[in-house]
């Protein structure tokens, strides 16, 4: 930053944490376009041959991890590591995780997978809030337009990540393609560790205490935790590998979003109960409690993309066209391009619509993209009665579906986040984030879950079961968006002061 050059305006460091996070992402959306797919392919084209319920629940679990694990990831970046090293670790961690899942064995499949979640964990959210932590605390408004920049960089690597990814794993080899998500992260280290000189000072150091024997207590103790869980881990592996236990990945799976949504329900009873809040506080905790099933309820459906959705497109889509066949998992690079290209419109749609008073409550936006959901679903529900009628789709149907999908996050994502921040007492921010997310893992989880109902045996018997597989998604969805909106007056006071 010092140097004095900039990226299009903005601290050097932008670029820095922009090529970063391209390539992390272009890492992970390489991984979400193929991982099902592999999992459930027939052993005899290289695949693990498992079945759509097992599939869907390992992919569900891995998602669900993703999200999950940001929170001690960024916790360990403010009490240990601090944000640059947290980054740096995160991706080298991340690409041990590829390197296993590029050799064809069983058992470094399952620890790629664990070293990718652990690793992601520790980077993502970090990453994040190092963009806020290179600009000076009076350059507000250019902050914000770094954050849009960096959103950008997000898209990108989950732009080119499918075509690139997915055409190595379908077309040659499986673990080419995820050999070629691990290179892309390490692309993403080599340039973050030539050009980090560009951040300055920013995020060297972890938050410290002013007691300096504080200071080292907390950091013995964090220490030891991060060994004894080191350990664990390990050892937990070990006995996996050697098959001294298993486990039942959808019974885990099923187990652990019945653990996770009660201990949400027990979190806000503590809240309520025990944080002293006063009414003002009351009201607009139960309003993100309110957000946080709403968003769940989103993802259910939206991450149907890389489970379910992605079934369909390998599955049932016309993707031969002449002699050229369409790996399934480009369609994947869909979502993407439609969030660079209709973010601006959205936000030129929300700041005319404010400017003659008539921008719609947050309520009112989050039944949005619930509704739009339901309606990229609907789509489906017309792809599967041309399967029903023995034919084949064409992929416009899913890139339709894609693009109201696309919609739908556009409303509801960015102002869930936004709300959640604002509704939040000060000393529960960090917290009521956490929660946020988990809703995300939650949705992830329950994606991968039902999409092992879209067995292909038993959809081969009964196309019409596609039918009622989109429908019930559907019904879900414009159900859930009709409840919001009845209620979003109600639900836009408990919001208080709040916009």
């Amino acid at each position: 930053m010092d140097s004095g050059k900039t990226f299009f305006g903005h601290p050097r460091g932008l670029a820095t944490l922009f090529f970063t996070e391209m390539w992390e992402r272009f890492s992970y959306y390489g991984m979400r376009a193929l991982l099902l797919l592999f999992m459930v392919a027939p052993a005899t084209s290289g695949g693990m041959g498992f079945d759509d319920r097992t599939g869907g629940a390992i992919y569900g679990l891995y998602t669900m991890f993703v999200y999950l694990l940001a929170l001690p990831g960024g916790w360990l970046a403010d009490k240990f590591f601090g944000l640059r090293k947290s980054i740096f670790y995160g991706g080298c961690i991340i690409a041990m995780g590829h390197i296993c899942l590029a050799l064809p064995s069983n058992e470094t499949f399952f620890l790629g997978l664990l070293l990718i979640v652990l690793g992601t964990g520790l980077l993502k959210p970090n990453i994040s809030s190092m963009v806020g932590e290179i600009y000076p605390a009076d350059e507000q408004v250019k902050r914000d337009a770094g954050f849009s920049i960096f959103f950008m960089g997000i898209n990108s690597g989950a732009l080119i990540s499918p075509i690139i990814v997915g055409y190595l794993g379908e077309t040659i080899n499986w673990h080419y393609g995820f050999a070629a998500a691990g290179i892309g992260m390490i692309f993403g280290l080599i340039q973050y560790r030539a050009t980090e000189n560009y951040l300055g000072t920013a995020g060297l150091e972890p938050t410290r205490l002013a007691d300096p024997q504080q200071q080292q207590k907390r950091e013995d103790s964090i220490r030891v935790g991060l060994w004894i869980i080191s350990i664990a881990l390990i050892v937990f592996v070990a006995l996996l590998l050697t098959k001294v236990i298993a486990i039942d990945p959808i019974v885990f799976a099923g187990a652990s979003g019945l653990v996770i949504s009660i201990a949400v329900v027990i979190y806000f009873i503590y809240i309520f109960l025990f944080e002293k809040l006063d009414g003002d506080e009351k009201k607009k905790v139960f309003a993100i409690f309110l957000m946080f099933l709403i968003t769940t309820t989103f993802y259910a459906g939206y991450e149907g993309q890389g489970s379910s959705l992605n079934l369909f497109a390998k599955r049932y889509t016309e993707r031969t066209f002449g002699s050229f066949v369409m790996p399934a998992s480009w369609l994947q690079s869909a979502p993407s391009f439609f969030v660079i290209l209709f973010v601006p419109v959205f936000t030129w749609l929300w700041s005319t619509l404010a400017k003659r008073k008539l921008n719609p409550i947050t309520p009112i936006k989050l039944a949005l993209g619930l509704i739009f959901m339901g309606a990229g679903y609907l789509i489906m529900v017309g792809a599967s009665e041309i399967v029903f009628k023995g034919a084949k789709p064409l992929p416009t149907w899913l890139v339709l579906t894609y693009m109201f999908h696309t919609f739908g996050e556009i409303c509801l994502y960015p102002i869930g986040l936004s709300g959640v921040t604002k509704l939040s007492p000060k000393r529960l921010v960090g917290q009521m984030m956490g929660v946020f997310f988990m809703a995300l893992a939650l949705g992830n989880l329950f994606a991968g879950l039902y999409a092992g109902e879209f067995n292909d045996e038993a959809i081969t018997k009964d196309p019409s079961l596609l039918t009622v597989l989109f429908g019930f998604i559907v019904k879900i969805m414009f159900i859930a968006g009709a409840i919001v909106l009845v209620f979003a007056k109600p639900i836009r006071k408990l919001m208080g002061n709040i916009q």
